[in-house]
């Protein structure tokens, strides 16, 4: 064979070699690329077809808004201006108090009592990956309160303070039983809450009356056995009275010495003189007792006035307090005749006639999608670690 064909042929052996080497590259990848497909998007694509659409339990969605209102509290905006124009506020904190015992062992433990959660959740018609304890491993309370925690969920709009009660079951009637035992346990808490406000509310104002009444009662004790030992009623309407019998007393005594002066004028040996004379000086000693058991000594009515007034003071002070006492706890009476807050239901639960979930095509289709990035992604890897490999 000539050199320059056997040459050529040496070149076209080495390109034909070099073809296959590569073919034989590109086939491997190709292999690997659809084992990879196969993995992240026809396998889970597949399965998911199997589950969503064989597999997976129907659920049932009852919903239902509520809001809690007191007519004591003021609101401002939005939504909230509408209520209290409708003759009502809302009451956000009171709300976060319903929804935390609806999510709370306590209720759970009432449902279950009632409804048999238990069994409702774990009957053997609910597909194993939905159903309470489907695979055996845990049939306490508290693998049911975890499982309740998932299908009961509580949304509350900042804005309006109004509530959304939204419980997933397996059949529309258990979840409509379970909104419908929810929300009456609600009002039950809030008229607990109404209750214990109301008893609180009567109890401290009867306890204040209870320490006025004492008061009172002391007061007024205090002061009528002062009465009783200085002999005294009411030292300002006796002195009052003395005062004017000390006047007359004076009178008399006036009139008297202008008499004995003019008997004495005109008659010097007039026997009325020495009576008249008697009489000036007892009418002048009556009204120096008369003054002096008004302001003098120590048992004169000045003396005992100080102390009269202080303990008159406390009586009417007393009786003022009672009367302020007695005056708060009728308002709190009346205040007890109406409730201080009301959850008020704003959509009443609606017992559902479909399953809202599962979404089986939407499901399907994000299984298929999320197979595709997946596979996308590991591809370009792949790609990446054997081009650096080669």
């Amino acid at each position: 064979m000539p050199p320059d064909l056997a040459s050529d042929a040496a070149i076209i052996s080495t390109k034909n070699s070099r073809l296959g080497t590569w073919g034989q590259a590109a086939k491997t990848r190709l292999s690997g690329i659809n084992r990879l497909f196969l993995l992240t998007v026809v396998v889970p694509t597949v399965l998911s077809i199997l589950y969503f659409g064989l597999i997976a339990s129907d659920v049932y969605i009852s919903e239902s808004r509520f809001v809690v209102r007191s007519p004591q509290r003021q609101s401002s905006t939005g939504l909230s201006a509408l209520l209290q124009g409708a003759g009502f506020a809302r009451s956000q904190d009171d709300a976060y108090s319903v929804q935390d015992f609806m999510l709370s062992r306590d209720a759970l433990q009432q449902l279950n009592s009632k409804l048999a959660l238990d069994k409702a959740f774990g009957h053997r018609d609910v597909d194993l990956f939905n159903r309470f304890a489907g695979f055996g491993w845990d049939h306490s309370f508290e693998a049911l309160y975890r499982y309740y925690q998932k299908q009961v969920l509580i949304e509350m709009d900042s804005a309006s303070s109004i509530s959304s009660l939204k419980v997933s079951a397996f059949t529309g009637e258990d979840a409509y039983r379970i909104n419908v035992m929810l929300l009456e346990m609600g009002e039950q808490v809030i008229n607990d809450l109404n209750e214990r406000g109301r008893q609180d509310m009567i109890r401290f104002a009867k306890a204040d009356v209870d320490i006025a009444e004492k008061k009172a009662k002391d007061a007024g004790l205090a002061l009528s056995n002062y009465r009783n030992q200085k002999a005294i009623f009411d030292p300002e309407r006796q002195s009052g009275i003395q005062l004017q019998l000390v006047s007359k007393l004076q009178d008399d005594l006036i009139a008297t010495k202008t008499q004995l002066d003019q008997v004495r004028s005109f008659t010097p040996d007039n026997p009325q003189i020495p009576a008249l004379q008697k009489r000036a000086q007892t009418l002048q000693s009556e009204m120096n007792a008369q003054m002096a058991s008004v302001a003098g000594g120590s048992a004169s009515l000045t003396n005992h006035t100080t102390e009269y007034e202080r303990l008159e003071l406390e009586r009417v002070f007393a009786d003022k307090q009672l009367g302020t006492a007695l005056a708060s706890l009728e308002q709190a009476r009346n205040d007890a005749q109406r409730k201080q807050l009301y959850l008020e239901r704003i959509v009443q639960p609606n017992k559902p006639d479909v399953a809202i979930e599962p979404r089986r095509i939407r499901d399907i289709l994000a299984t298929f999608l999320l197979g595709l990035v997946a596979w996308g992604v590991l591809s370009m890897l792949l790609a990446g670690v054997r081009e650096h490999q080669d």
